[in-house]
């Protein structure tokens, strides 16, 4: 069997692209299908990438994370501080060799270029981190030219070399001909060799797995970027691994619904936060307020939402709504809250809490898991110790919450109340937000919030 190994570059393009939350949660999903390399783009703001690299590596046991290291000593010298500590580090060293393509983008040609890139393999070297050299353009490139950089990478300690199809131009058998003529004369015995190819005639995936019949063993995939696709590789080789005498590490048991969740993630865009509309100002909208009047108001407060969000922050202004007029103030809380959360595997039907001077706490509350109606009662000492222990007994699983804060978000008697809880599960803390006239209701939202976070990241 031969072993094929996926280098995802799904956060290569995320990050940047969508917010840091995104790229985060994309890389701990790819972690979870263990993908076998997590590619990350060029460091170009220092302390903010260093921060996501350190943030990411904290989670990720076994895959490599895999970081641009740029073109210049000083920007690979960078790349290797930013992965210092972290066991499963690799610097990527992406350079064009197509005649076009150099000149334009490092106003380099031919024998020039050839030393360039033994140069920055050298300074590779020196930080004693796994490298790999990734020729861009390959396809268009001098057939000399391409082998002679290849072979200078490998002969300075590059275990990884790759070769890319940027612009899609080879039917699959002229790809997989060309991959194997290109590492014909060159020894790859302890060498992985890796294939990227462009989307753009829908040739990639064929591309990529005839060329695995061959010299390759490394396959690039994206869940977003026009590439080879994530869900199709994963596809091929869960179904094909016996005919085709390929295996993987891929978790094929979880990979319906990790994909899933990656794909929730990815095309849940951002919320984009535009100029700030001023902060006295001071709108109010009630029950007969439509949905573009309430967006309105939500875009002047500097939010420019995804339809699913605008869905989920409409809904919840209705709940509001019902019960009081909603500020400008209380409809930015209600954003906060609303939008940008996970998918919610429990939601609140609805609750009944009893108390009183003469007799203890009980709650009874109904709540839906995945559409099937769950409840349960119990009691405590006070209502919101009553309605946690019985959202405990009614999940069938106990958290310790680690904090417990109420505010109010405006005066007077019909204010509308901020809960936040935090419940601490497996040595991490997750927090939950609740909106709602009633304390108490705020509350459980708020516990609900959390519990859902903790459900969606062991999914």
């Amino acid at each position: 069997m031969k072993k094929i190994l996926i280098a995802d570059t799904t956060v290569l393009k995320t990050y940047g692209t969508f917010g840091f939350k995104e790229a985060v949660e994309a890389a701990r999903k790819l972690s979870d299908l263990n993908v076998d390399i997590i590619e990350l783009p060029k460091i170009e703001n220092k302390a903010k990438d260093t921060l996501f690299i350190k943030t990411i590596s904290s989670f990720i046991k076994n895959s490599i994370i895999s970081v641009n290291a740029g073109n210049t000593p000083e920007e690979i010298s960078t790349a290797a501080n930013a992965l210092n500590g972290i066991k499963n580090a690799r610097l990527r060293i992406e350079l064009p060799l197509s005649d076009v393509n150099m000149e334009y983008s490092l106003h380099k040609k031919g024998k020039v270029m050839e030393s360039f890139a033994v140069s920055l393999f050298e300074e590779a070297q020196k930080t004693n981190i796994d490298t790999e050299f990734c020729a861009l353009d390959a396809t268009r490139a001098d057939k000399e030219l391409l082998k002679s950089v290849l072979s200078a990478a490998i002969t300075h300690g590059v275990k990884t070399v790759s070769v890319y199809d940027n612009e899609g131009i080879l039917f699959p058998d002229s790809f997989a001909d060309f991959v194997n003529d290109t590492f014909k004369d060159i020894d790859v015995t302890d060498v992985n060799v890796g294939v990227c190819v462009n989307n753009i005639n829908g040739f990639a995936l064929s591309c990529s797995f005839l060329a695995a019949k061959g010299k390759a063993n490394v396959i690039k995939v994206s869940a977003i970027d026009n590439i080879t696709p994530l869900k199709d590789a994963v596809k091929v080789l869960k179904n094909c691994s016996f005919e085709s005498k390929f295996e993987s590490s891929l978790n094929y048991t979880k990979s319906g619904r990790i994909l899933s969740q990656i794909d929730w993630i990815l095309n849940k865009e951002s919320i984009k936060v535009i100029e700030k509309a001023p902060e006295n100002r001071n709108v109010s909208l009630n029950a007969f307020s439509d949905f573009d009047t309430v967006m309105a108001e939500v875009l002047q407060l500097g939010y420019d939402l995804s339809k699913e969000d605008q869905k989920a922050v409409f809904e919840e202004f209705k709940r509001i709504a019902q019960k009081k007029d909603v500020t400008s103030k209380e409809l930015d809380a209600i954003v906060a809250s609303a939008a940008m959360q996970v998918p919610a595997t429990y939601k609140l039907e609805h609750y009944i809490i009893q108390t009183g001077n003469v007799l203890k706490a009980s709650a009874q509350i109904v709540l839906k898991k995945n559409g099937e109606k769950i409840s349960a009662i119990s009691m405590g000492d006070g209502p919101i110790d009553a309605a946690f222990c019985t959202l405990e007994k009614a999940m069938g699983k106990k958290y310790e919450l680690q904090d417990f804060q109420i505010q109010a978000i405006t005066r007077g008697q019909e204010a509308m109340g901020s809960a936040v809880v935090k419940l601490k599960n497996g040595g991490k803390i997750y927090s939950g937000n609740g909106l709602s006239t009633d304390i108490i209701s705020s509350s459980i939202r708020a516990y609900i919030n959390a519990v859902n976070k903790i459900v969606y990241e062991e999914e």
